[in-house]
């Protein structure tokens, strides 16, 4: 079946384009989530205001991204975790914890999966993660993991 992508689908294809993708997979996921439309022949005709209209939605969320990526690179993030007596961690910095510690610190809402860390950080002390904002937009985070203060007896 023939569709005309509304968004960037991984494995599919970028917003705009036409593409052949299996009947099933584009009436069951594809259409149903708004990702793509029949390219039928009212729809082919429209293709360009499909286009342009895609083109501008994400020449805006580029532009957002770009002063959140701005943002981004200003910030220190300060974490407390659990850590023994070398300064290793009892287990790991997640992507989710660092999602929240933006959201309730800064109140920027990052999804967890575009967070990323070079390595696994196991340590305390500073670290760096990137953040994929958008398709070709990237920012560096600076985090700072603090040992927490241990609630005396």
């Amino acid at each position: 079946m023939k569709v005309i992508l509304l968004e960037d689908v991984q494995g599919v294809g970028d917003a705009g384009s036409v593409e052949n993708v299996a009947d099933g997979y584009a009436r069951n996921y594809l259409i149903p989530r708004k990702l793509a439309i029949a390219a039928t022949g009212g729809s082919l005709k429209n293709l360009e205001q499909h286009r342009t209209r895609i083109r501008r939605r994400q020449a805006q969320e580029s532009s957002s991204a770009k002063a959140v990526g701005e943002r981004l690179s200003e910030i220190t993030l300060k974490l407390t975790a659990k850590a023994g007596e070398a300064g290793k961690l009892y287990g790991s910095l997640t992507h989710g914890e660092v999602a929240e510690a933006l959201a309730a610190e800064h109140d920027l809402e990052v999804d967890r999966r575009a967070i990323s860390f070079p390595y696994p950080i196991k340590t305390l002390g500073p670290h760096e993660a990137r953040i994929r904002l958008h398709k070709e937009i990237e920012a560096t985070l600076k985090i700072e993991i603090e040992p927490e203060a241990e609630a005396e007896a």
